[in-house]
């Protein structure tokens, strides 16, 4: 009887909580865990946001190009600046116009178009850094479009200046940014698309992505 009893008091002890001060290590640990965790987290999430604001970018541009050879005709993508956001558009040769061929693609919250402190374009593209050239009014006299920057292709995937002129032009680009990272959507005179990242830096250290 008193071994049957010595044993069920050492399940009782066994089977106990934790004390006060075992709960507060336990406690202690995890803000530790968190205070680290969760900065990382949120430059995960912001990376994630620009890279994928980018990509997204990067394959409008592509479909533009295509859209231009299938339609025979010109396509561009409108970027507007101030609103952060973009759309296709292709030319319609009978009545002169631009006819949009998607919905307004828009950034993220975190994300704006532009390369902050940056000083210089990826190598063998731009001579000097920038958005694509403003989109272009259709009529008479073509104006500039202001806060916006227009891709445009040609019928055969040629990146040109302007429909009027129709010259080819190895300077269009487009940058993003969340003022930690820059992201930079080059097009080179052939139509050859690449997407570039830097640090958020005067000096960039450009690498394709």
């Amino acid at each position: 009887m008193q071994h049957t009893s010595a044993r069920l008091q050492a399940r009782l002890r066994d089977a106990r909580g934790l004390t006060l001060i075992e709960l507060l290590m336990v406690v202690a640990i995890m803000g530790v865990i968190a205070a680290i965790a969760i900065p990382m987290s949120g430059n995960t999430l912001k990376y994630i946001k620009l890279s994928g604001d980018a990509r997204d970018l990067s394959n409008a541009i592509a479909v533009a190009k295509m859209r231009a050879a299938a339609k025979f005709t010109f396509a561009r993508v409108y970027i507007d600046l101030s609103s952060k956001s973009y759309y296709l558009q292709t030319y319609n040769k009978t009545t002169s116009t631009w006819t949009t061929e998607t919905g307004s693609t828009t950034v993220s919250s975190t994300v704006s178009f532009g390369y902050g402190p940056v000083s210089s374009a990826p190598s063998n593209t731009q001579a000097t850094i920038g958005q694509a050239a403003p989109c272009m009014t259709t009529g008479a006299t073509p104006a500039a479009v202001v806060n916006t920057a227009c891709i445009i292709f040609n019928s055969r995937g040629i990146p040109i200046d302007a429909i009027t002129s129709g010259s080819p032009t190895g300077s269009d680009a487009a940058y993003l940014t969340d003022s930690t990272a820059v992201y930079g959507i080059t097009v080179a005179a052939t139509g050859f698309i690449r997407t570039w990242r830097t640090p958020y830096q005067y000096t960039p250290s450009w690498t394709q992505q």
